[in-house]
């Protein structure tokens, strides 16, 4: 009976790919159904359930996930010759638990509207939107940073611990609901990350649990990254899947926070992936344009570079490979580079504020 069941399960695999192989080319009901309907309520009950919680429990799962299984493939290796169809169907059946899970929990985020649809944006632009753009968030970020320190040539440390950092982000997110109600966040369920050092070593400063709606932060890393990062993690919370769209609203969660320091990350956050992309177009131009920046802001900006090139190791981009992979297997068809495409949201909702 119970190898009928395990038999039952695996063979499900296939049906479970052909429906969500189908349902992802239906965009709005992704949208209305499940990430606008159902997600809400199981994102919020697994935030109440364990947001409470002072570490991550999602992080247990996983390495007692990875123990167990470990220790299945020990126990089990010499069936793999005498016995391969049984053993066969076990990780089939196995696996075909956590794909259920995975859509049903969180996974099927990646098949909603694209954000700039749902905000009723532009997703193209041109080289003088965006260095009006860019000049506009310079000045913004030169306005904070002058304003905190008085010198423009002082690197900004933030005065917060980092559990006051993960207390005060939803005030973000709380402003940012006036303007776009659907970006409510509630219940609070952001951690620390329990593998902090190997994130670290794998080059990644976050993630969300997809089984457990837990965020999860590096928490090594620059405390400058973590207001940013912590506002990005949420947004997943949220349902948005996709990195680009994440770290837009990271973004904006960060500016509308009423603290100068968080508005300062934000700004200067996405000050950095448009000046990236103006280095991307015309180096000339990146050159005349960083130079207006404030010594301060660059020095920051520094910081975080030398932390990640310290963390650098030959297995980095082996892990970003899988995660570059997993992302275009999850509809996002740029994969790790679909984090540049934040500019474009960046630049058009800019646009709808008459800034230029």
């Amino acid at each position: 009976m119970l190898k009928n069941k395990k038999l039952i399960l695996a063979l499900s695999l296939v049906p479970q790919y052909l429906l969500i192989l189908w349902l992802s080319k239906k965009p709005d009901f992704a949208e209305s159904f499940y990430s606008n309907g159902l997600y809400v309520y199981i994102s919020k009950l697994f935030r109440y359930t364990l947001g409470w919680l002072p570490f991550s429990f999602g992080d247990f799962v996983y390495g007692f996930g990875v123990i167990y299984a470990l220790r299945w493939f020990f126990i089990n290796r010499k069936r793999i010759l005498k016995d391969t169809r049984n053993w066969v169907i076990d990780v089939a059946s196995a696996l075909a638990v956590l794909y259920f899970a995975f859509h049903l929990f969180w996974g099927f985020n990646y098949y909603r509207l694209p954000l700039h649809k749902s905000l009723n944006l532009n997703n193209d632009y041109n080289t003088e939107q965006l260095v009006n753009v860019t000049k506009k968030l310079i000045e913004k970020s030169n306005a904070l940073h002058s304003e905190i320190t008085g010198n423009d040539t002082i690197k900004i440390k933030l005065p917060y611990s980092k559990k006051e950092i993960f207390r005060m982000t939803p005030d973000g997110y709380n402003n940012l609901k006036r303007e776009f109600p659907h970006l409510e966040y509630h219940p609070k369920s952001i951690k620390k990350s329990l593998f902090s050092y190997p994130l670290t070593y794998m080059g990644f400063s976050g993630y969300l649990n997809p089984l457990t709606n837990e965020a999860q932060v590096d928490g090594i890393m620059p405390a400058i990254k973590f207001p940013t990062t912590s506002a990005h993690e949420m947004a997943h919370q949220l349902g948005y899947a996709a990195e680009n769209e994440a770290n837009f609203i990271g973004f904006l969660a960060s500016i509308h926070n009423d603290d100068i320091y968080f508005k300062y990350c934000g700004y200067t956050f996405g000050l950095r992936y448009c000046l990236n992309e103006i280095y991307r177009r015309d180096e000339a131009l990146f050159e005349t344009t960083v130079e207006t920046v404030n010594k301060g802001i660059l020095k920051n900006y520094e910081e975080v570079r030398l932390f990640w090139e310290a963390h650098e190791n030959p297995l980095e981009p082996f892990f970003k490979l899988f995660y570059n992979s997993y992302l275009k297997a999850n509809n996002q068809s740029k994969g790790m580079e679909s984090y540049s495409y934040v500019v474009a949201l960046l630049v058009n909702y800019f646009k709808t504020k008459d800034i230029y």
